[in-house]
């Protein structure tokens, strides 16, 4: 990620400033087991100061790789999975005030076990909390999930499920 200064000319002609965020873009995926239910993982985020339950999610941070193989990658990364089915739900920017990251949103399906390949601090202890379809409402309403690219991820997917 860098961090630049652009300038922009807005409606009435007038030029100004704005910094802005360059970011390589994400992968959101959203794990559903054959049984109903969500695998989310809970892990501490430093830059507001407690853990949060999140869908699995990585940055794309290896030049040309497609956004299903970083998706892949993301899940045996995080929750030691492989999907039979990844099935792109949206594309959405995460913060255009300031930030051009793009995420990628995938819904996986037919789940099956992989070795966890987990890197850095919070990914070495992060765990994974499995999350019934019918909680999901419930658990955002509450507060209990209140990551924006999760509430969007399980949001879509219940759609797409249901």
């Amino acid at each position: 990620m860098q961090v630049v200064e652009v300038g922009v000319e807005g409606p009435d002609g007038e030029t100004y400033r704005r910094e802005v965020v360059r970011h390589p873009g994400a992968v959101v995926v959203v794990p559903a087991t054959d049984s109903g239910t969500f695998l989310l993982v809970q892990q501490y985020r430093a830059a507001v100061g407690a853990e949060l339950l999140e869908v699995p999610a990585g940055k794309r941070d290896v030049t040309g790789e497609p956004p299903e193989v970083t998706a892949a990658r993301e899940l045996a990364e995080e929750i030691g999975k492989k999907a039979a089915h990844l099935e792109l739900l949206a594309r959405f920017y995460n913060s255009p005030g300031f930030c051009d990251e793009m995420a990628h949103l995938y819904l996986a399906s037919g789940l099956s076990d992989v070795p966890l390949d987990r890197h850095g601090v919070e990914e070495q202890h992060m765990s994974v909390v499995e999350v019934p379809f019918g909680d999901v409402d419930a658990m955002i309403e509450k507060g209990d999930i209140v990551d924006a690219k999760s509430i969007i991820g399980l949001t879509l997917a219940l759609k797409r499920l249901q």
